[in-house]
């Protein structure tokens, strides 16, 4: 055979593998959903889902509302205007990110409940019944939809910025001869021409807000995901939590197809005639200053207000200097996980898209597609459709051990971590597929060609060409997927060994038991290792406005 040929077939081979990964779980609750639970079904209709549904459709509007509105203002006064601090602010307002949404509930509710910081600053100036009065409920509806959208806005901010940066002048400058003061020119020309990006970034919020646990149910929010996991774990009914994880499978597929439908007939290119690039608009004085405090509220609720109290209580606490043996455990296991899941679906992302790169198959476009699909499935799904294959597999190796007379050797799969690797890769497949896919595009099929003009194999021209220029895609798809398994609760939570504990999963133990000041230094770790990853993110943010 070919050694071309049999490479193809080998990155075929394993773009194929990959797409059955991901879709095995979604075919395995669709699988378990199909078993009756006539029981737990009716007490689920009776009492769970009329509220839970609501709660999650009330939840998500509110957090996608509000992440688009703070998103798209801080997005616009960035881009389309020049004021003192403006540079700054194009590195920070996307730093929100890298607090995760429990951490950031743990920490308001903190500050905000009776006998918290904001308690004791009231009462030196109230009564101590005033000072109570006074304090917000974030334990509701509203106080999840504020704090979730004060982290998950630069998702929309980051899509939004793109879009209304590159925006052509001609057609601000059309608008202004027809009379069109700067909000009309807003509302009726960079609003519309931005919607792919708010749609694909409010996907993205919605997307992370359902796969929320830690946040909504600390906060006292009914979602579909508080009650697939008080079902599968409280009333030990798989079949119903399968059944309730299939609405949210239909969420997601209604998200997706919100989305699509909101980048409908859009075109964004910019005039041949006229690529200048709008200019941006000086603000001065008390306008400039309005501009700068406007960006700088969500970047201080969002990212400062929980970094220092982070900070704060670890060192009131005493933690640095008596820094805990478990502390280290947990995260060596949260590092290993995230290292071999990223490793892996790195390797497995390369290898599904260079098949598609080598020869542009029916079947290996499916694949590729399909393995992006995994960041669309909510952790806890995952973790319910990944249970039941891989207790299977267990219970395969099991039966073949004791078919040839060994010791069996147990649930090895689940009791070595792999089950919660498997679901890192799954979940964040997405990224490393994206990424690479994007730097293939980048580089021209002509050199491909070269290549093989002169002699050289398909593997030659891999690590000749194609390697070294992917190699910034790759270290980008490296640093987020690393950063997002460190962060990953909900299917963590399900799938770790017994006495098993990553820094999420031991930060929500703590705030179960209502101690989570103890955790603030592990909190403290994932957000300082989540802060390089999003300012990376942001190092190409800024264009040169056009011309005056």
């Amino acid at each position: 055979m070919n050694p071309a040929t049999r490479s193809g077939r080998v990155a075929a081979a394993i773009a194929v593998a990959t797409a059955i990964l991901v879709a095995a779980p979604v075919i395995s609750i669709i699988v378990l959903a199909l078993q009756p639970a006539p029981d737990i079904w009716r007490h689920l209709i009776d009492y769970v889902l009329p509220a839970t549904l609501l709660d999650t459709t009330l939840l998500l509007g509110g957090v996608a509302a509000l992440s688009l509105a703070i998103g798209t203002g801080t997005a616009w006064t960035v881009s389309l205007h020049e004021f003192r601090g403006r540079q700054m602010l194009l590195w920070l307002l996307p730093l929100p990110l890298a607090i995760p949404t429990y951490l950031a509930a743990y920490v308001y509710v903190d500050l905000f409940e009776p006998l918290g910081l904001i308690h004791k600053t009231l009462s030196f100036w109230l009564p101590l019944p005033d000072a109570v009065r006074m304090l917000p409920n974030l334990r509701s509806l509203p106080g999840a939809i504020i704090v979730i959208a004060l982290v998950l806005y630069p998702y929309v901010y980051l899509s939004a910025r793109t879009m209304f940066q590159f925006q052509s002048a001609e057609f601000a400058e059309a608008a202004k001869t027809l009379g069109a003061g700067r909000w009309t020119t807003f509302w009726r020309i960079s609003l519309p021409m931005a919607r792919p990006a708010l749609a694909v970034g409010t996907a993205l919020v919605s997307l992370e807000t359902l796969n929320d646990i830690g946040a909504s149910e600390y906060l006292g929010v009914r979602t579909l995901t508080v009650s697939v996991f008080t079902t599968w774990l409280n009333r030990g009914s798989l079949a119903g939590a399968a059944q309730l994880s299939c609405f949210m499978l239909a969420i997601v597929a209604g998200l997706i197809a919100i989305e699509r439908y909101g980048r409908r007939n859009v075109t964004t290119e910019f005039s041949a005639e006229s690529p200048r690039l709008t200019q941006r608009t000086k603000l001065t004085g008390i306008k400039g200053a309005c501009a700068l405090a406007a960006c700088l509220l969500p970047l201080c609720l969002g990212f400062l207000v929980p970094l220092l109290y982070l900070a704060h209580q670890s060192f009131k606490r005493g933690l640095f200097a008596n820094f805990d043996m478990a502390l280290w455990r947990d995260a060596f296991n949260s590092i290993a996980f995230a290292s071999l899941a990223t490793t892996t679906a790195l390797l497995l992302g390369f290898a599904t898209i260079l098949a598609w790169r080598w020869r542009s198959t029916t079947l290996r476009f499916v694949a590729m597609n399909i393995a992006q699909l995994g960041y669309t499935l909510p952790g806890l799904v995952l973790a319910l459709g990944l249970l039941a294959p891989v207790l299977a597999i267990d219970n395969a190796i099991n039966a073949l051990a004791g078919w040839l007379g060994r010791s069996l050797p147990g649930l090895i799969i689940v009791g070595s971590g792999a089950a919660v690797v498997i679901a890192y890769v799954i979940r964040f497949l997405a990224v490393p597929t994206g990424f690479i896919k994007a730097g293939f595009e980048r580089i021209p099929r002509d050199y491909d060609d070269s290549a093989r003009a002169v002699g050289a194999g398909q593997t030659t021209t891999m690590r000749l060409i194609h390697l070294p220029l992917l190699r910034p895609a790759m270290l980008g798809a490296v640093i987020v997927v690393f950063v997002d398994c460190l962060k990953e609760l909900p299917a963590t939570l399900l799938l770790r060994p017994l006495n098993v504990d990553t820094l999420a999963t031991s930060i929500y133990q703590y705030a179960s038991r209502g101690s989570f000041e103890e955790g603030a230094l592990a909190a403290l770790l994932i957000v300082a290792a989540s802060i390089g990853p999003v300012a990376w993110l942001t190092r190409f943010s800024d264009v040169p406005a056009g011309p005056a």
